[in-house]
């Protein structure tokens, strides 16, 4: 059961990262000067409503993974799975999250392209998360013998 739980917060995060990255992040530049610092506080202020819960899980799931891996998973396989997620969770604060709160004092053209060119590491991260926690569930199926 932790397993499909952790799967599937890791699919939620794959799915809300590609709408970040190939929708919401363009339409930044399309706010306009007047609304921008507004905007990107109200977004971060409501992102992170919705994105830290999950993370949080996805670590505290990732992390219980690792503990005690599922029966024909290797204790590598979870150990891998932790460390992109945090690779992912070093992305964020280390550079995205920045890179947010420079945009609240005004749309910058700059650092709005750096913002989309980095995310894209914490994109195929988690589209990489989502392969490997498919992969542990097929193993498991396998082991179910369905």
């Amino acid at each position: 059961m932790l397993l499909v739980v952790h799967a599937a917060l890791t699919w939620a995060l794959s799915g809300l990262i590609l709408t970040i990255q190939l929708v919401h992040y363009p339409l930044f530049s399309r706010v306009g000067a007047t609304n921008y610092a507004a905007y990107q506080q109200e977004h971060i202020r409501r992102i992170t409503w919705l994105v830290a819960p999950l993370m949080l899980a996805e670590l505290a799931t990732g992390a219980a993974l690792m503990l005690r891996p599922p029966p024909l998973v290797s204790a590598a396989s979870t150990a891998l799975g932790l460390a992109l997620i945090v690779l992912i969770w070093l992305s964020t604060a280390l550079v995205q999250s920045p890179a947010h709160r420079q945009l609240t004092t005004g749309f910058d053209r700059r650092r709005h392209s750096r913002l989309v060119t980095t995310n894209w590491a914490r994109t195929l991260l988690w589209l990489l998360r989502s392969l490997l926690v498919s992969w542990w569930l097929l193993l498991g199926m396998v082991m179910a013998g369905g």
